[in-house]
């Protein structure tokens, strides 16, 4: 489940940066793309710092 999560994160990243990158979009909905873009990449890096940790705790056993 936590990849399906870090998947589906990577891949709504990728499509607001599509949508950022439309010469149409206003200032107003690019400040929001920009905003829900970013709280999916730190989800993401959550989710990778989480595997670390994990990594590392069981090297260490």
């Amino acid at each position: 489940m936590a990849k399906e999560n870090f998947e589906k994160n990577l891949e709504n990243a990728k499509n607001i940066l599509e949508t950022l990158m439309k010469p149409e979009i206003t200032l107003q909905e690019s400040v929001k793309a920009y905003e829900e873009g970013m709280r999916e990449l730190n989800e993401a890096q959550k989710m990778l710092e989480k595997a670390v940790i994990k990594i590392q705790e069981i090297k260490a056993s």
